[in-house]
């Protein structure tokens, strides 16, 4: 694989969600990724995504392969312009969850990740960045 790869991918309804899913195995298989961090990585994907759907009212999922320093990763960003989260604090607190979706949470989401970017402003929406290093 060589360069990088990119797109988008509407995370509108439930379904999208599976999609989503899927996507984000294929990027990481091609890459090489081991399955257990593969596994990690959807997961993680699982639980944005659905965030996405429910609390953002729909939104995108842009996907990059990328290539740096020798090494290669999956970046996923989620966006919404959805009613953002009001409490951050509280929506990081390890455990916390509003009982939807997978049960593990933001906190959930960016254990299972190398990297963890969050970005939210009430009233404008919400975009998640993570990323996944083979």
């Amino acid at each position: 694989m060589s360069g990088e790869h990119s797109g988008s991918l509407p995370v509108r309804i439930e379904q999208d969600v599976v999609l989503a899913r899927q996507l984000a195995r294929k990027l990481a298989s091609d890459c090489g990724m081991r399955l257990v961090d593969l596994t990690k990585l959807v997961t993680a994907v699982s639980e944005l995504a659905r965030n996405t759907v429910v609390y953002g009212g729909g939104g995108d999922m842009d996907w990059q392969v990328l290539e740096e320093a020798g090494r290669t990763g999956v970046r996923l960003l989620f966006r919404d312009e959805g009613p953002g989260i009001a409490d951050l604090k509280l929506a990081l607190t390890d455990g916390w969850t509003s009982g939807n979706g997978l049960g593990l949470g933001l906190t959930g989401a960016r254990r299972l990740v190398d990297e963890f970017e969050l970005d939210t402003v009430p009233g404008e929406g919400t975009r998640v960045t993570i990323t996944r290093w083979i």
